[in-house]
């Protein structure tokens, strides 16, 4: 330090009044004084060349509070399916008496916009997609979105003594039944534009109906995620080996949201929270320690395993619409899908950093990849060139 500068922090400081510090009003106190909302701050490595810049703070600069509204610990509270969607729909046809009510939680399409068809996949529900749906409509707000409860599962109810089918087929139907009863109920004029998601069963359950044709042209496309046959199949192997590791039941609600957690089988608390509690129905023997229970049995499904999964990968490249392929993994791939991806037979997305459960770990960067998909196949923005016939009709030459 310069003489000059000595000189002048001198004058400085017996300027200063003098001010003694009393460790016991500190103590007594037990918090650092309020410090305002905003100070000036030119010094961030941001906005400056050097990240070492040196930054002054308010005298009264509360640096160590803890932020306003954080949470001081990680919730298990359930978050109810109405923060999500409009509504829940039963629907059931009457055509006989031995078709299920459906359960279908929806948000109506606004004027021309989509509908997102979402089906879940084994042993979950239609609230899977709760979350990646509001993040659908947080990027396209005129988006709609369906999503059911397929037979066996959710709040679906069979009639009482039937074996539940779990059949592709039947499903599938469901399916159909779903979109077409919807639109009756909510006076739909015609179908809008569709877009069929399908978690692991549930792909196959869209691609199933995508095969058939029967949507015409209301179809766009269809978006199957994390499951390909070759994989599927191989898994069915392990399957009676996952299922015997996982708790038969729980004691509370909250133990089984923090299990999918913990074991991160879900990695994304958020929807964990909101999903999980309709994979769980409580018993009703008042001394089960662990009263929540699974609501499917999915060990019970075993004789439709292969009927799922079978010939998938040759129906996903063979039906009409847009296709669209996420998966956690490039390992998942089997062979005919992977000729059909170099001849550029549909899009493929990878996100490593998921699990099984993509769009459920992933909501955010599923629902851009979804809204993406559907602006690359939204035939409303086509324009046509006139018809011949119309010209001729107008008396213009041709």
């Amino acid at each position: 330090m310069s003489d000059l500068q000595k000189a002048w922090a001198k004058n400085r400081l017996s300027a200063l009044p003098a001010e003694s510090f009393d460790e016991r009003e500190e103590e007594e106190t037990g918090h650092v004084p309020e410090l305002p909302d905003h100070f000036d701050d030119d010094s961030s490595s941001a906005s400056s060349a050097s990240s070492t810049g040196t930054v002054i703070p308010s005298p009264s600069q509360n640096l160590f509070a803890r932020p306003q509204g954080a949470p001081r610990g990680r919730s298990l509270q359930q978050i109810p399916w109405t923060t999500y969607f409009e509504r829940e729909l039963f629907l059931h046809d009457p055509s006989s008496p031995t078709n299920p009510t459906i359960h279908a939680y929806l948000t109506s399409p606004v004027g021309k916009g989509p509908l997102f068809v979402m089906h879940h996949g084994g042993g979950s529900s239609g609230l899977s997609f709760a979350v990646v749906g509001d993040q659908i409509r947080k990027r396209l707000p005129s988006a709609g979105i369906l999503s059911l409860d397929a037979r066996g599962h959710g709040s679906t109810t069979t009639s009482d003594g039937q074996p539940v089918d779990l059949s592709l087929e039947t499903l599938a139907a469901d399916l159909l039944s779903v979109i077409l009863m919807t639109q009756k109920e909510m006076k739909w004029p015609e179908l809008p534009p569709i877009i069929l998601v399908g978690h692991s069963l549930g792909g196959a359950v869209i691609t199933e109906l995508a095969m058939t044709g029967k949507l015409g042209n209301a179809l766009l496309g269809y978006v199957v995620l994390d499951v390909v046959e070759g994989s599927a199949i191989d898994a069915l192997q392990s399957m009676h080996t996952y299922l015997s590791t996982r708790p038969a039941g729980f004691p509370t609600l909250e133990a089984g949201i923090d299990w999918h957690i913990r074991t991160r089988t879900i990695r994304n608390s958020l929807s964990a929270r909101t999903s999980v509690p309709a994979l769980l129905t409580r018993s009703d023997d008042p001394g089960d320690p662990r009263p929540w229970k699974w609501r499917t049995d999915l060990d019970a499904t075993q004789q439709f395993w292969e009927n799922w999964f079978v010939g998938l990968s040759k129906k996903f490249l063979s039906a009409r619409g847009g296709k669209l392929l996420l998966l956690a993994g490039t390992d998942r791939l089997d062979t005919e899908l992977t000729i059909g991806q170099m001849q550029g037979k549909y899009s493929l997305q990878i996100f490593p950093e998921a699990g099984h459960f993509i769009h459920e770990d992933l909501p955010e960067k599923t629902a851009v990849s979804l809204v993406d998909f559907h602006k690359r196949n939204d035939r409303s923005a086509l324009v046509l060139p006139p018809k011949v016939s119309d010209l001729l009709r107008q008396g213009k030459k041709v």
